[in-house]
This record gives structure tokens, sequence and C-alpha cells, in this order.
């Protein structure tokens, strides 16, 4: 059994999950200010739309495992 201190791998994974949706949330706000300044910044725009689409693949990835798997 666990002790207090560890964690199970489920519980790593649900804490790694909301710290990765946080990221996102943040990278969201990011491209809406940057939008706000013009067309200066669509580079920058460019690149976090890209780590954002990345972070949404990996948040996809935990999910998935965290979900058990229902044989029909």
């Amino acid at each position: 059994m666990n002790s207090p201190q560890e964690l199970s791998h489920e519980d790593v994974l649900r804490v790694k999950l909301e710290v990765l949706r946080q990221k996102h949330r943040d990278l969201d706000e990011a491209i809406m200010a940057l939008q706000e300044k013009g067309p200066s910044a669509a580079l920058t725009i460019q690149r976090l739309k890209k780590e954002k689409l990345r972070l949404k693949d990996h948040i996809s990835r935990i999910e998935d495992e965290l979900t058990p798997d229902i044989i029909a």
C-alpha cells in the first residue's frame, strides 16, 4: 500500500493533467492578448498556437490513459 507521501501513477497523471490544462489556458489568454496588438505579433501567435496544440495532444493522451477501456 502507498504511504501518505507516495502518489500512485494515476495520481501523478491527474496532477500532470491539471498542470497541462492550466498551461493550455494560459497560452489561450496570451494568444488573445497578442491578437489585440495586431499583425505585428503574428509569428509569436503562430508559435503559441502550435504549443497549445502540442499541449492539447498531451492532455488527450493522459486523459486516454486515465479512462479505462470499456469492452463492448
